[in-house]
């Protein structure tokens, strides 16, 4: 797609099925081999490292292999279906509700399904920057449902960042029911195309979730702290839980969770360069006979030098 010269159905969603495994997840290996019955505690411990490595393979991200460019080149964006540092397998084009582009200039561009192709694991899109300036792209995804035992929702819930859920199945004493999930995802990235700073990187996309950030991040330092508006339905979303972490040498740095105050801010200090990523899930539990909860997942992705 040129821009503007102006200015898992495949889906690793939580990543695949969180047990019964969402179409075109690939299972996890375990990092030991299994081995001599003796060595059972070993072989627990080895399962219990599978079971979180698995837990954590199910987010969605959209990732530049430089989120730095020169106007008026040819580049791409991978759509990481699984882990920010590993994409498990490529996002089927169906399963996207919506593509878009914000330009410098605040215009919107929808890219063609053309622009997308396989490479591997991931989806690639297509782009051609045009003027300097910050750029935000992003993918919304069409809703899908699940059932998850028990125990798959339950440690879902502990390692993707939904404490609250987890809390109120424990204060109702349901940690023994299986569960029903309608879910989808919406992901952005902000891109900096030469060296003028612009003020698109705020516009809103209208996805059922969305990561709004209130600063530039091209305009920020390491040790600085980016503020983010979580939003739901274009309204901000108090007390949300927010996670986020960096790329630096091939390794994934989490930082800790935080909340978001009394008017959906979130603060994420900038504790180091590389590939960051934000994320938050927002559950609601519902009161209808063949569905448990919805949830909608959200990202930001963006570099600091």
């Amino acid at each position: 797609m040129n821009l503007p010269q102006r200015h898992r159905d495949t889906e690793t969603e939580r990543g695949g099925d969180k047990g019964k495994r969402r179409a075109g997840d690939k299972k996890q290996d375990c990092p030991f081999p299994l081995v001599s019955p003796s060595l059972w505690l070993c072989v627990s411990v080895a399962s219990l490292i599978c079971l979180i490595a698995s837990a954590a393979a199910h987010d969605l991200f959209l990732k530049f292999d430089s989120f730095f460019l020169e106007p008026n080149t040819k580049t791409a964006v991978r759509l990481m279906n699984g882990y920010f540092n590993r994409s498990e397998n490529a996002v089927a084009r169906d399963r996207m509700r919506d593509v878009s582009v914000i330009t410098p200039s605040g215009d919107r561009v929808n890219p063609p399904a053309s622009d997308w192709r396989d490479d591997k694991d991931s989806a690639l899109l297509s782009l051609q920057t045009g003027v300097e300036g910050t750029y935000v792209t992003g993918v919304s995804t069409n809703p899908r449902e699940i059932t998850l035992k028990a125990a798959q929702f339950n440690d879902y819930l502990r390692h993707d960042g939904v404490p609250d859920t987890l809390a109120q199945r424990r204060r109702d004493k349901e940690f023994g029911k299986s569960a029903r999930e309608r879910y989808s995802k919406h992901v952005k990235a902000i891109f900096q195309v030469g060296e003028s700073r612009t003020g698109g990187f705020k516009t809103p996309l209208g996805y059922p979730v969305e990561i709004i950030p209130r600063q530039n991040p091209y305009e920020l330092k390491i040790g600085n702290t980016l503020e983010v508006l979580c939003v739901k339905d274009g309204e901000p979303v108090a007390n949300q839980f927010v996670m986020a972490g960096r790329e630096a040498n091939r390794r994934v740095i989490a930082s800790p969770g935080v909340r978001a105050d009394s008017n959906g801010v979130a603060r994420v200090k900038l504790a180091g360069r590389g590939k960051w990523f934000v994320k938050f899930i927002h559950m609601t539990k519902l009161k209808q006979a063949d569905l448990d909860y919805e949830s909608k997942w959200a990202s930001l992705s963006f570099e600091i030098r």
